[in-house]
């Protein structure tokens, strides 16, 4: 009976082995993807927000001309204050998102200057 705890015992390292190369090849191809995958979403979640906001915009004056019945006027003005606002909106988003994605670069540790510092150098103060 002992050979066969020996078999079994080499199988499970055989697995062991064979498993953890798997998880290194997978943790290797993850952050190239990560990249590419977290910037269509906050593509996709600017969009969201371009169009939601237009669409509340004109459900808000959709509202205001079917009760106080002011025609066209509500939902131009609905339509124009939507779009305001959620331009406002995105701007401020995408301005987080360059801030974020500049200070993960610099965290990142490359030694690659990307051109976005001053180009002058610092003189010494004394």
């Amino acid at each position: 009976m002992p050979k066969a705890d020996e078999t079994n015992d080499k199988a499970f390292d055989s697995l062991d082995a064979r498993l953890a190369a798997f998880e290194a090849r997978k943790a290797a191809e993850k952050p190239a993807k990560a990249g590419a995958e977290k910037a269509n979403q906050d593509g996709y979640r600017l969009l969201a927000d371009l169009i939601g906001g237009v669409l509340v915009g004109l459900g808000f004056g959709w509202l205001l001309d079917r009760y106080v019945h002011t025609s066209p006027w509500g939902m131009v003005g609905g339509l124009l204050i939507g779009l305001g606002l959620a331009i406002f909106s995105i701007v401020r988003k995408a301005m987080k998102l360059s801030a974020q994605a500049s200070a993960t670069s610099s965290k990142g540790g490359d030694d690659e200057h990307m051109g976005d510092g001053p180009t002058v150098p610092k003189q010494k103060r004394d």
